[in-house]
């Protein structure tokens, strides 16, 4: 019976070297391949005209390249793109593709599914079916780039993991893309233009605070009561409010970043005046600032938009304790790919 091939990007740039020297073959044909695979985004051993034919059979002998598909495209009435991306074995997630006047964002997935359970959202009531690997997160990336060069005629800005799945659950990948979508070899991105989005995973935010990285954090709050919190996302009775904050108080002390809340406000859920003092409350404790996001229906009537009022009421508060304050309009929504709503419909 043959053998699986390996996924050839699951190769170091070392171990592609070692590979070539021995079957005879000199180490630079290694540093060839790797600039195909991740600076040229290559899907195809053929593509890669600096090698021989010999050479590059012998690749197609050993190797695969699980290159991810967009299976289905959309595009909103607001410019807002959203893919269905077939994996290598079938399987599918979504990542979209957010345009404003002036830049261009990617929200990417790393996980087919979700692990967690928040009752708002569309993604969480899918089975997690498994972690994304870094060259099917990184391959999000790059389709997104083409696509707004595509598109509006310049590259992508910036990147935010707030798709499928929680990014902290699916750490180790998570790093490995942006190591590789922040590589001179890979696309050269500034760490400083990706956010990395979690739900409040105490202990590996503490892990990457020690790494150091340049890049964003953004926490899925939503409130800042602790019952009120557990209700919306009941996996956080495990990650309670106190731990939290004292996890976002280590990764600034350590990357000197401060937090982004990521806070939708329901009515008769969280539009309350205790409400808003407790967020003001939990904010004066680490530099943050918050982002009050729009809500997107997913069809259950539990969850309805707060009044204008409502959200004036969290603004005023914030801004008058110097905490700074955006409201995010939600994009895409005409095609379920706003925040919340990625659900694998076209499936």
């Amino acid at each position: 019976m043959e053998l699986a091939r390996r996924d050839v990007r699951a190769l170091s740039l070392d171990e592609l070297r070692s590979f070539f020297t021995s079957h005879s073959a000199p180490a630079f044909k290694g540093k060839q391949v790797y600039e195909w695979l991740w600076s040229k985004g290559a899907h195809d051993f053929d593509v890669m005209t600096n090698l021989s034919k010999e050479h590059r059979t012998l690749l197609q002998d050993n190797f695969v390249i699980n290159h991810i598909a967009v299976d289905h495209l959309q595009r909103s009435t607001d410019g807002t793109v959203k893919n269905a991306i077939r994996l290598h074995d079938g399987l599918l997630v979504e990542s979209v593709l957010i345009p404003t006047e002036t830049r261009s964002t990617a929200c990417v997935s790393s996980q087919v599914g979700c692990s967690l359970d928040c009752t708002f959202c569309a993604t969480a009531q899918l089975k997690r079916m498994r972690n994304l690997n870094p060259d099917e997160i990184y391959d999000q990336v790059v389709v997104i780039d083409r696509q707004s060069q595509l598109y509006f005629n310049r590259p992508l800005s910036n990147i935010v993991f707030m798709g499928m799945g929680e990014p902290l659950m699916n750490y180790k990948n998570t790093i490995a893309a942006i190591q590789k979508i922040t590589s001179p070899e890979g696309l050269g991105m500034s760490p400083k233009r990706i956010t990395v989005s979690t739900s409040g995973v105490t202990k590996i935010i503490r892990e990457m605070a020690d790494q150091k990285p340049k890049f964003k954090l953004a926490v899925s709050l939503h409130s800042a009561i602790e019952q009120t919190r557990n209700k919306l996302m009941p996996f956080t009775k495990k990650f309670p409010l106190d731990k939290l904050l004292e996890s976002l108080q280590y990764w600034y002390a350590q990357t000197k970043s401060r937090v982004t809340f990521e806070y939708v406000v329901w009515a008769g859920i969280n539009d309350q005046q205790e409400d808003v003092d407790a967020l003001v409350a939990y904010c004066k404790k680490v530099p943050s600032k918050v982002n009050l996001i729009e809500y997107n229906a997913i069809g259950d009537d539990d969850f309805v938009q707060a009044s204008p009022e409502a959200i004036s009421n969290y603004t005023s508060e914030l801004e008058r304790h110097r905490i700074a304050v955006t409201v995010r309009r939600s994009r895409g929504k005409d095609i379920d790919a706003a925040c919340g709503q990625l659900a694998n419909k076209e499936s």
